[in-house]
C-alpha cells in the first residue's frame, strides 16, 4: 500500500513539472497587433442558399475554401515621409524619404482584371497601398472610389494574367444557421479560413443609425480581416467582413459583414457613375420593439411603424402615411428599421418598389418610385439639405449644405435654419454625403468644430466638445 502511494505521489509530481516546463519554455505570449486604443467599455473596432443541398455538421468546407482562398489579398496601408523624421535621423545624416506602415487589412478580387473590394477604414489615408496575392505576388492599387458611411473601398491593381476572383452571391437569400467560411488575413497570418454559420441578419451595431444592416456571423474574424470574404459553401460572396464587437479588441463570438448586395450596388455605382447614387422611400420611423404601446395598439410586434413621411419624397406621391406599418418590402419581411434601410440601400434612385403597409387593420400593397437621398440628420441636432448652385451663389461660397431644420433646443431656428455648413473638422463639405462621413470619421472623444454662414452672410464657427 505504501509502495502504491509512493507511485502515486511521483506522477503528480511528473506530471506537475511537466505542465510547468511547457508553461515556462512553450507557450507564447499572447500578442495583439491591433492599433486602435482599448478601454473596458465594448467598442466597435474598425475589423445563397440551396435549399436541396444538406447543411450539417458533416459539411465539406475543402471545395469553398479552395475555390475562394486565392482570390483573398492582403492589403498593406503605407504613408510616404520625406525628409528627416526626427533628431536621430539628422544627426545621422538621413534626409531621404521613408515609409511607415500605418495599418494591414484584407481584400476580394472581385473581376479577373484586377478590380478588388475592401473596407475604407483598411485604405483609409493611404500614401501607398501594397496588395499581396496568396502566391507572394505583390502589386501597387490605386483607389478608385470608397464610400466612408457604408466602410467599403474600390481598388484596383494591373495584373500580368488574369487572376482568380470570387463571384458576388445574393445575400437576401441567404439564411440564419447557414454555414460560412470568412478568408483573410488576421494578425497578419496570411491566407486565413474560419467557419461558422449566419447568427442573424440586419443587425444595427449603432441605435443612432438608421443606414446600418449587417450579417452577423460566429465564424472568427479578428483585426486583419477586415476587407476580406465571407462565402456560403458554393464559394460565392456573400458579405465584406468589417467589424467586431469586443472588450479586448479580439474575436469574441460573433462578428459583422457588409452583405455583399450592399457592397455590389457601391462598386457598381463607383465604376458607373463616380459616386454614390442613394434611394430613399422618404419617410421616418421606429422598430415596435421601441414603442410597445404601438404594439398593443396594432395587435403586432412585426414591422416598422411609419412617423412622418417626407414631404416631396416618392414615398408621399405614391400614397403612404403617417401611422401605416410597413410589413413587407418586394415580398420581404420587414421585422425591424434595419431590416428596410438594407433592401433601399441596394437600390438607386428612380427604382421602383413594392412596399406593402398594414392600414386600419388591412393590408394593401403600393409601388413607390425612390428618390434621391436630399436631406439627412446630423448627430448634433441638425438636419441638412444639399444646397442649391443659386443659394451657393447668393452666400457666395462655392461649397456647402443648407440647415433645413432644427432638431435640439439649443438652437435659435430663426438664427440657424437657412444657414450653410461650409467645414467641418477643417473639412470642406459639398453634400450631405461629406456631411455624414465627417461625423462618421469621428473618433471617441474627439471634439468638433462646425463653420457656417449664417443668414447675414457672416461666417460663424460653432465648437462642440
Amino acid at each position: 500500500m505504501r509502495k502504491l502511494a509512493s507511485l502515486l505521489i511521483v506522477s503528480i509530481l511528473g506530471g506537475a513539472l511537466t505542465l510547468g516546463s511547457y508553461k515556462l519554455f512553450f507557450e507564447e505570449e499572447n500578442v495583439s497587433f491591433l492599433q486602435e486604443k482599448q478601454d473596458a467599455t465594448q467598442s466597435l473596432i474598425q475589423a445563397n442558399y440551396d435549399a436541396n443541398r444538406t447543411y450539417g455538421t458533416n459539411v465539406d468546407f475543402t471545395a469553398a475554401a479552395e475555390k475562394t482562398v486565392h482570390a483573398v489579398v492582403h492589403v498593406k496601408n503605407v504613408a510616404v515621409y520625406s525628409g528627416p523624421r526626427s533628431w536621430a535621423d539628422v544627426m545621422q545624416g538621413k534626409t531621404e524619404s521613408s515609409k511607415a506602415l500605418r495599418g494591414t487589412g484584407s481584400g476580394v478580387i472581385i473581376t479577373p482584371d484586377g478590380y478588388i473590394v475592401t473596407n475604407n477604414h483598411v485604405i483609409d489615408g493611404a500614401n501607398e497601398l501594397e496588395v499581396t496575392l496568396n502566391n507572394n505576388k505583390t502589386y501597387k492599387a490605386k483607389v478608385i472610389g470608397t464610400d466612408a458611411i457604408s466602410d467599403i473601398a474600390l481598388i484596383k491593381v494591373e495584373p500580368e494574367e488574369d487572376l482568380e476572383y470570387i463571384p458576388f452571391g445574393n445575400s437576401n437569400n441567404t439564411k440564419v444557421g447557414e454555414w460560412v467560411l470568412a478568408v483573410g488575413n488576421p494578425f497578419n497570418l496570411k491566407s486565413t479560413v474560419t467557419a461558422g454559420i449566419i447568427s442573424a441578419k440586419s443587425r444595427n451595431l449603432n441605435p443612432n443609425a438608421t443606414g446600418q444592416s449587417f450579417i452577423q456571423t460566429d465564424a472568427a474574424i479578428n483585426p486583419g480581416n477586415s476587407g476580406g470574404a465571407l462565402v456560403n459553401i458554393n464559394g460565392e460572396l456573400i458579405g465584406i467582413n468589417t467589424a467586431i464587437t469586443s472588450m479586448t479588441g479580439s474575436y469574441v463570438g460573433y462578428a459583422f459583414a457588409v452583405p455583399s448586395n450592399n457592397a455590389r450596388k457601391i462598386v457598381e455605382d463607383i465604376m458607373e457613375y463616380g459616386d454614390i447614387q442613394q434611394g430613399i422611400l422618404g419617410i421616418r420611423g421606429s422598430d415596435f420593439n421601441r414603442t410597445p404601446e404601438l404594439s398593443e395598439e396594432y395587435g403586432t410586434t412585426q414591422g416598422v411603424y411609419v412617423s412622418e413621411v417626407t414631404s416631396g419624397s416618392g414615398a408621399e406621391k405614391a400614397g403612404i402615411k403617417a401611422k401605416d406599418v410597413i410589413r413587407k418590402i418586394d415580398n420581404i419581411k420587414v421585422n425591424k428599421f434595419s431590416d428596410l434601410t438594407g433592401y433601399i440601400n441596394t437600390k438607386r434612385p428612380n427604382d421602383t418598389v413594392n412596399v406593402t403597409v398594414l392600414r386600419n387593420g388591412v393590408e394593401k400593397e403600393i409601388a413607390v418610385k425612390l428618390t434621391k437621398l436630399s436631406v439627412t440628420q446630423l448627430p448634433i441636432g441638425l438636419e441638412v439639405t444639399n444646397a442649391s448652385k443659386d443659394e451657393l451663389k447668393f452666400y457666395q461660397t462655392e461649397n456647402g449644405v443648407k440647415i433645413s431644420k432644427t432638431l435640439s433646443d439649443q438652437y435659435a431656428e430663426e438664427e440657424f435654419v437657412g444657414a450653410i455648413i461650409t467645414e467641418i473638422n477643417g473639412d470642406k463639405i459639398y453634400d450631405i454625403r461629406d456631411a455624414e462621413e465627417a461625423f462618421k470619421s469621428l473618433e471617441r472623444g474627439q471634439g468638433l468644430t462646425m463653420t457656417f454662414i449664417d443668414k447675414t452672410g457672416q461666417k460663424q464657427r460653432v465648437i462642440f466638445r
